[in-house]
């Protein structure tokens, strides 16, 4: 049961709490019918990107054996085997997909593309440089077009700009840590498209975009309206919570 849980990647659902973000930073995240559906949408989420983790393990077979690291995760060192693995992806596509089109066409339809597009990626995408960063980072913005769709409200554009450009750093540097870790048979074969400057490029370039967002999204974006319960709350922790201040002392 241990090493089930772990072929899922729980730990990779946090990606998925971005599907929170529209509500949050329209002051709703309180508000009982937003946050119980951004619940369902995110659940949604979980269950369709961890079938996509099992492909992808089950893709990566040959390479993670040989992995100094990913030879430990369940597939790779056989405490799941490929039978269980396809059974249990199974089952979460067809819950996630059904649980989709039951909160809203538009969702299911975003849903979907948030699957196959990972499903691309497995099979193509990862293996063409410069494509497999971008598609990273357009998986995260399908999480927060999600969110949106579900609540029926907009992330602050800068904000979502953050989103896209801290994804795109993170890409970038997790493709230069495996590069200097590459051994002849260790990984993927794809990984030597990349030159280390040309990731050092990226990793600068999408770091100082980051930052040039987030200062732009804390000083310029107008603060939401709260609902009476959320002020109360708010003011009960602190009577100073609600000034503007706090959001700009997150910059640094």
């Amino acid at each position: 049961m241990k090493a089930l849980i772990l072929v899922l990647r729980p730990t990779q659902w946090l990606k998925n709490l971005i599907l929170y973000a529209a509500i949050t930073f329209n002051g709703q995240l309180f508000d009982q019918d937003p946050f119980f559906r951004a619940t369902a949408g995110f659940i949604v989420f979980c269950l369709l990107s961890s079938a996509s983790y099992i492909i992808n393990d089950l893709k990566d077979l040959p390479w993670d054996r040989n992995h100094p690291v990913k030879r430990y995760r369940p597939l790779a060192s056989g405490s799941v085997s490929k039978t269980q693995a396809l059974i249990v992806a199974a089952l979460l596509i067809v819950i996630g997909s059904y649980s989709a089109y039951q909160l809203s066409l538009p969702f299911f339809l975003l849903a979907a593309s948030f699957f196959l597009l990972h499903i691309g990626y497995t099979f193509f995408l990862k293996s063409m440089a410069i494509f497999d960063i971008l598609m990273i980072a357009f998986s995260f913005s399908l999480r927060g077009f999600a969110g949106e769709v579900l609540s029926s409200l907009h992330i602050p554009i800068w904000l979502m700009l953050t989103v896209i450009f801290l994804s795109l750093f993170i890409a970038a540097a997790k493709r230069h840590s495996e590069l200097l870790r590459i051994v002849d048979g260790s990984t993927r074969p794809a990984l030597t498209a990349y030159r280390e400057r040309l990731l050092d490029f990226y990793a600068t370039t999408f770091a100082t975009a980051t930052l040039i967002s987030y200062a732009l999204f804390v000083f310029f974006e107008e603060p939401p309206t709260l609902n009476l319960y959320t002020r109360e709350l708010l003011q009960f922790v602190s009577p100073f919570a609600l000034e503007r201040k706090w959001l700009i002392l997150t910059f640094p």
